[in-house]
Parts: C-alpha cells; sequence; structure tokens
C-alpha cells in the first residue's frame, strides 16, 4: 500500500460513509443534539451497509475490513455529525471485544445481530472513582454455581438504557488488573438498572448515563475468555478505539473548517471579503496544516495496529492525543472565524465545539496517552541499555 495515497477500495469505503453521512446524518445534527435524540434507525440504516461491524469477521456478518478503513469510515461519519460517529465507534468496539475474545457459540449468539445493529453494544469500564486509574475498579462478580453475582456501578455509558448487550468489566479475583474479567450483561438482566441521562456540554445525540448491578445474576457462559484477562481484553478493544476517536475529531474538524471557508467567502468587511484578509488565510492554512498532520498520523497508527507492530498501543495514544487536541483547536478556530455567528446554534460551530471537547477526556484523557507514551519510550531506553 501506498502510506500516502488511497487505493480504488479505501476511497470507495470513504466516499460510502461520506455521502451517507452528508444525506442521512448532517441534515437532522442539530435537530438531533437540541432534542437530545438517539437515532437508533439511522445507525441501523449504516449499519445495513457494512458500518455496523466494520473490522468484524465476515463468518458472522461483519464487515473484515482493516482499522484503516474504520479510520476513514469514522472520519466520514464525523462530518455529519461527530456524536453518532462516535457512538457507532463505541459499538463497533463492544462488538470486536465478542469477536475477537468470544467463543464460537458467544460469536454466534451475538455478532450477527450486532453487525446489523438489531442489537447495540455499550462498553463498561469507567467508575465514579476509577476513571483514569481504571484497573482500581469496584464493581465485582462473585461465582455463584452457573452464574456471577454482580454488584457495583459503572460511570458515564454511552448509550446506557438503550443498548442491548454491556461488555462490562469487572472484578472476579485479587487487586489490580490481573483480577478483572470481562462478562456480557444482557439489558433484560434482573438487578440492572441505569441512572438518569446525564446533562453534558456535547453529545447530546447518544445518551450517557450510569450503569448499576445490584446482585445481578449473569452465566458464567457470558463471560469472555478466561478469568482474570478482561483488563487486556479493555485495553486492547481502547487501542482500536483511541484511534477512532481521533479519527471522529478530524471529521468534525474537516466540517468546521469547510463551514469557515464557506462563511468568509461571503462574509465581508471594512469593504473586502474576510478569505481576501492576509491575516487570516494563514490561519486557514495553519488550520489546515494541522489538520493533515493529524490525518496522517491516525493513518500510521492504524496501519501499525493492522500490521499488530510492537509499538502500536503507543502509536495509538500517540495519534489520540494529537488528533483530539488538534480537532477541537481547529474546530475552536473556526468558531472565533465566524464572529459572533459561531457562537449561534443554527451555524452548527459551536455544537462541533461541543462535541469534540469530550474526545480529549475519553477512551483514555490526553494526559493519560502521555503517560502511556513516555512509559513506553522509557521502557525501550532500559531495554537498550541491557
Amino acid at each position: 500500500m501506498n502510506l500516502f495515497a488511497l487505493n480504488e477500495d479505501q476511497i470507495a469505503v470513504r466516499d460510502m460513509a461520506r455521502d451517507f453521512a452528508a444525506e442521512k446524518i448532517a441534515p437532522f445534527a442539530l435537530q438531533w443534539d437540541e432534542e437530545k435524540f438517539f437515532p437508533v434507525d439511522t445507525m441501523r440504516e449504516a449499519a445495513a451497509l457494512g458500518m455496523g461491524g466494520i473490522y468484524i469477521s465476515d463468518d458472522v456478518g461483519g464487515s473484515a475490513l482493516t482499522r484503516f478503513d474504520a479510520a476513514l469510515i469514522f472520519e466520514a461519519l464525523a462530518q455529519g455529525c461527530p456524536t453518532v460517529s462516535a457512538f457507532i465507534s463505541i459499538h463497533n468496539m463492544a462488538s470486536w471485544m465478542i469477536d475477537a475474545y468470544g467463543n464460537a457459540a458467544q460469536r454466534q449468539q451475538w455478532l450477527p445481530k450486532l453487525c446489523r445493529m438489531d442489537l447495540i453494544a455499550s462498553y463498561c469500564l469507567t467508575e465514579p472513582g476509577s476513571g483514569s486509574d481504571a484497573a482500581a475498579l469496584r464493581s465485582r462478580a462473585v461465582i455463584d454455581g452457573d452464574h456471577y453475582v454482580l454488584n457495583g456501578q459503572k460511570q458515564f455509558i454511552s448509550g446506557a438504557g438503550r443498548a442491548d448487550l454491556y461488555v462490562v468489566m469487572v472484578r472476579t479475583g485479587d487487586e489490580g488488573p490481573g483480577g478483572v474479567s470481562t462478562l456480557v450483561v444482557e439489558a433484560e438482566t434482573p438487578g440492572l438498572s441505569f441512572g438518569g441521562n446525564e446533562r453534558k456540554m456535547g453529545w447530546n445525540a447518544q445518551p450517557t448515563r450510569a450503569v448499576v448491578f445490584e446482585n445481578a445474576r449473569v452465566p458464567v457462559s457470558n463471560r469472555l475468555g478466561d478469568e482474570g484477562i478482561g483488563f487486556k481484553i479493555a485495553m486492547a478493544g481502547l487501542d482500536g478505539g483511541r484511534l477512532n476517536i481521533a479519527a471522529c475529531s478530524l471529521g468534525g474538524a474537516q466540517s468546521a473548517l469547510d463551514k469557515s471557508l464557506g462563511y468568509m467567502k461571503e462574509r465581508k468587511a471594512f469593504g473586502k471579503r474576510l478569505d481576501e484578509f492576509q491575516a487570516l488565510q494563514f490561519r486557514l492554512a495553519d488550520m489546515a496544516t494541522e489538520l493533515e498532520a493529524a490525518r496522517t498520523f491516525v493513518w500510521r497508527a492504524a496501519a501499525a495496529l493492522d500490521r499488530k507492530d510492537a509499538d502500536s498501543t503507543m502509536l495509538c495514544a500517540m495519534a489520540k492525543r494529537f488528533g483530539t487536541d488538534v480537532g477541537f483547536e481547529v474546530a475552536n478556530q473556526a468558531l472565533q472565524l465566524h464572529g459572533g455567528y459561531g457562537y449561534l446554534s443554527e451555524y452548527g460551530i459551536e455544537k462541533i465545539v461541543r462535541d469534540l471537547r469530550v474526545h480529549q477526556i475519553l477512551e483514555g484523557t490526553n494526559e493519560i496517552m502521555r503517560l502511556i507514551v513516555a512509559r513506553k519510550l522509557i521502557e525501550g531506553a532500559r531495554c537498550m541499555h541491557r
């Protein structure tokens, strides 16, 4: 593959997602945000085009595409609405965990419906007392015959209350990452309940709630893999999730830049169009350059993850940190270029700024991304000097 150009198949995948976003998502994004509407039917239309199981194996109805393809898709969808694109990413991440770590029966039971988004999946790691320190999670599952009895609470869960399956990291053993396992909890499980829909700065087109377990009985057969590998499963899912959320930031920022170019072509000040002022031209040039640099980085990290390179986790962390920081800054600059109109909801810029801000926090804060990178660098330096 030419690393600096897309092939015909990749262009077709990107354009398919871009056309879908332009027709089915973008015209309704402001309304969905205002009404806090979760567009499940629209997401199922995306799934019918293969976007419900992008990198899921084709034997269970997945598209069997690459992480690189996924980055192209999520950027394109986010040009319509970052919130909707991000939720489809979360659904894909949770579904991939079942595909990668589930047994044959689990894969056949859930994945065909997940790929069609007849079932919707949520990812449950964060807790009220453990966000960045995810290995300190307290939710506990105690075995009782052929079931686990699960107690605890998850926080900030996208799709909670509407999802059909919850891929949940729980403590089944000792403290630390080695005591964590992964359970698939079905929505109708007795003892499963939800907090209220959180009032948020952005991401209003998807619900965010606490997920509460009170003596919830989950079949042992719903555990993914062996006991004690849940933290490994969660982190493996996050490598791809971080790339996806960076790609969503790129798509939102690209939309904001495009809106700015259109606005500055029409708006005049002091007898000249805004795009005729050199100072503003320089700002546009910097926004486009930073965005292109971030896109190149996301592509590099995605290619490394597809190859399973040894440094892929570090590159995914780098790309997430850089891509989400750049995406938010470009959107924020776009708002500034619109002046007072950028602050009005009807122009769509302030929504993009609100939506992209959380990308610097979720899937691991950007401070944690720096920590991951630093640790990998230090470990590498130690190995070189042995």
